[in-house]
């Protein structure tokens, strides 16, 4: 049996706000969940894997069975490649974050939809298609066990122009229940943990001297997080991971993450104000601490990418100009300024639907989701929410900010500084476009 998985592409806006579908983007690694379910199909059966980023899809190649994962984000693009793929007679089997929390808006375009956790599925889905009892839906009603998972087919990929960081996920689950995130929906409320020497394991296959973790939050369970960074610095691993702002509070623990090899992290700020993150359910964030947090981290030569979320309830048009005052005189190294996007499944998707706010209840299957705001929010027009974002874009991206903030890196090597340059300047272009 010859199978098929498939990563569609996000739709890029241009200024007079027409989509089109872009090959090779700047920053892409691997698509790690194909990897993982490649490693779980019996050898008997001839796998491949197409992420569009990088290449297009031949539709006419010969398949038994096509499998699309996908998020909100990606949604329409892997309709289309569903239907596609039906129209030549082909079993289409939808998978991922978005599919999960609406199965039956997915199963519209596809044969079957995996609700859930695909490891816990995957055989029994692949199975069924032998002996032609495909069902329209499989559910994994609870949550894998991170305990013996195969390494993930990395292979597949080596002739893929990625950037030269190895993916691996260690863990999955959120305690948290933050009003605007899907994670703890999708993947339960408890942290769950790979061993540390299955982690280390896969770390020696490992090829590239540099490291993308991709879990939630790396440092969620401080000892668990102590014991993984003393087994990395064996490997002399560079890495770089997502960490809540409480990684501040474990001066041992942030020595540790340093000394193994940390080079950057991705933190969820979200607000500066304390209102609204206590709306968003996000109160573990103190923003008394932030400017403490940023100035850690850079001690210990760790790199910080800040996520901030514009359009909050106690959100009015100052928010952008405070928030770029914050992030420019701390210098976060990269920084992403979004408006909300409330996803299904999210609670603040179900306030915003019970108090009449979306502009269109199924806003993501008319494709205007990355371009345009799908609310009505409380301080300001859904106007001066775009225009603001763009603006603390622009200006944080502007050739002066991005030199300022560069002369003041200390101890980072060649291909540090080069990739702090990139990020930078791409993310200048797209803005630049806006």
């Amino acid at each position: 049996m010859k199978i098929k998985l498939i990563m569609p592409n996000v739709k890029e806006h241009n200024v007079d706000n027409k989509e089109k579908y872009i090959i090779g983007q700047e920053f892409k690694l691997l698509p790690l969940n194909l990897a993982m379910l490649a490693a779980l199909t019996k050898a008997d059966m001839e796998i491949s894997i197409v992420d569009e980023a990088m290449e297009q899809i031949n539709f006419d190649e010969p398949v038994d069975l096509v499998g699309i994962t996908s998020t909100t984000s990606v949604v329409t693009r892997a309709y289309e490649i569903a239907e596609e793929y039906r129209k030549r007679d082909v079993k289409v089997v939808l998978g991922g974050t978005h599919p999960t929390l609406t199965p039956h808006e997915a199963k519209r375009y596809a044969d079957a939809v995996c609700i859930g956790e695909a490891e816990g599925l995957w055989g029994e889905m692949l199975a069924d298609v032998k002996m032609g009892k495909l069902k329209e839906f499989y559910r994994n009603d609870g949550y894998c066990s991170m305990k013996g998972l195969p390494i993930p087919r990395r292979d597949l990929f080596e002739t893929k122009n990625y950037l030269p960081i190895d993916g691996m996920q260690i863990s999955r689950g959120c305690p948290f229940a933050c009003d605007f995130c899907a994670v703890a929906v999708i993947s339960g409320r408890k942290y769950r943990f790979r061993p540390i020497e299955e982690v280390m394991k896969e770390i020696a296959t490992l090829k590239h001297k540099y490291l993308f973790f991709y879990d939630d939050n790396i440092v969620s369970n401080p000892k668990y997080a102590k014991e993984l960074f003393s087994a990395l610095m064996e490997y002399q691993k560079l890495w770089i991971g997502q960490a809540s702002t409480t990684v501040i509070k474990d001066l041992e623990l942030l020595k540790l993450m340093a000394k193994s090899g940390c080079k950057g992290l991705f933190v969820g700020f979200e607000s500066l104000s304390e209102e609204n993150l206590k709306k968003a359910r996000k109160e573990h964030n103190d923003p008394k601490q932030y400017k403490e947090l940023v100035k850690k981290l850079h001690d210990h030569g760790i790199a910080i990418s800040g996520a901030f979320v514009f359009g909050l309830d106690s959100d009015d048009k100052s928010v952008f100009e405070r928030t770029l005052e914050f992030a420019t005189d701390v210098k976060l190294d990269v920084a992403q300024f979004n408006w909300l996007v409330p996803y299904p499944g999210t609670p603040i998707y179900a306030r915003l639907l019970r108090e009449n706010r979306l502009i269109q209840t199924e806003w993501w299957l008319t494709g205007i989701g990355r371009g345009e705001v799908v609310y009505h929010p409380k301080m300001m027009s859904k106007d001066e929410l775009k225009e603001g974002s763009r603006w603390v874009r622009r200006n944080f991206y502007s050739t002066s900010s991005i030199i300022k903030r560069f002369f003041s890196k200390k101890r980072l090597s060649l291909f540090e500084l080069l990739l702090y340059a990139k990020f930078n300047w791409v993310y200048k272009k797209q803005y630049d476009r806006e």
